[in-house]
């Protein structure tokens, strides 16, 4: 179930997507620059995370095994200011790299219990008047299943996670170079400025500034 599903594509660039108002958007527009792809939603709760994650074995095992103080325990370590780290910082590292030929691609998704439950354009009117981003914001769309966005089942197949492929929750990165190939996945509780990031990003900028002053 969350195994890798071939896919004929080589490279991100031969997707098309659509925008928040639905218009068609080639990705071979971003051909050469680094790319940071993520999943977002506006009413992340990384309590039903911390449950789903700690708890499920147990009540795949035995229910029984589920205690009330267990769940007090996992729903007290929610914090809704993932939303607000996450989407804060993705525009931080955009306007800082920006000009090197960095992009933020962001897909809102309903995916994860109904935490982006408007349209698309109420999705991109979030993100752009609550945390000012500068980065475009895309139709919302499927990460996991069958119906699956092409290009979600294009990164999952190239970076599957060590539990499977499948997303796991909002706000999942995947950094993709230049050349439309998928260098690493990072969780939804890594931060978009956390050194790990950061330094991929800059090392991937360092050679597209290098192979532009080459050709």
């Amino acid at each position: 179930m969350g195994g890798s599903v071939s896919v004929p594509e080589k490279s991100i660039h031969e997707f098309t997507v659509k925008d928040s108002s639905g218009k068609e958007v080639d990705l071979s527009v971003y051909q050469g620059k680094v790319l940071l792809v993520v999943n977002v939603a506006s009413k992340w709760s990384f309590s039903f995370f911390l449950f789903v994650v700690n708890l499920y074995p147990q009540i795949q095992n035995d229910s029984s095994r589920v205690s009330i103080k267990t769940c007090f325990v996992c729903f007290g370590l929610g914090n809704s200011g993932f939303t607000e780290t996450n989407y804060t910082q993705l525009t931080e590292l955009y306007r800082k790299y920006k000009d090197q030929g960095f992009v933020v691609l962001a897909f809102p998704c309903n995916q994860f219990l109904n935490q982006e439950p408007g349209t698309s354009q109420d999705a991109h009117e979030f993100a752009c008047t609550r945390f000012k981003a500068e980065y475009p914001v895309f139709q919302k769309v499927r990460v996991n299943g069958q119906n699956a966005a092409p290009v979600y089942k294009f990164l999952k197949s190239k970076k599957p996670s060590f539990l499977g492929s499948r997303i796991k929750w909002n706000f999942t990165k995947f950094l993709v170079d230049k050349d439309g190939q998928v260098i690493d996945r990072y969780g939804p509780t890594v931060p978009p400025l956390s050194i790990e990031v950061k330094t991929l990003v800059q090392n991937l900028l360092s050679s597209l500034a290098i192979s532009i002053e080459v050709s």
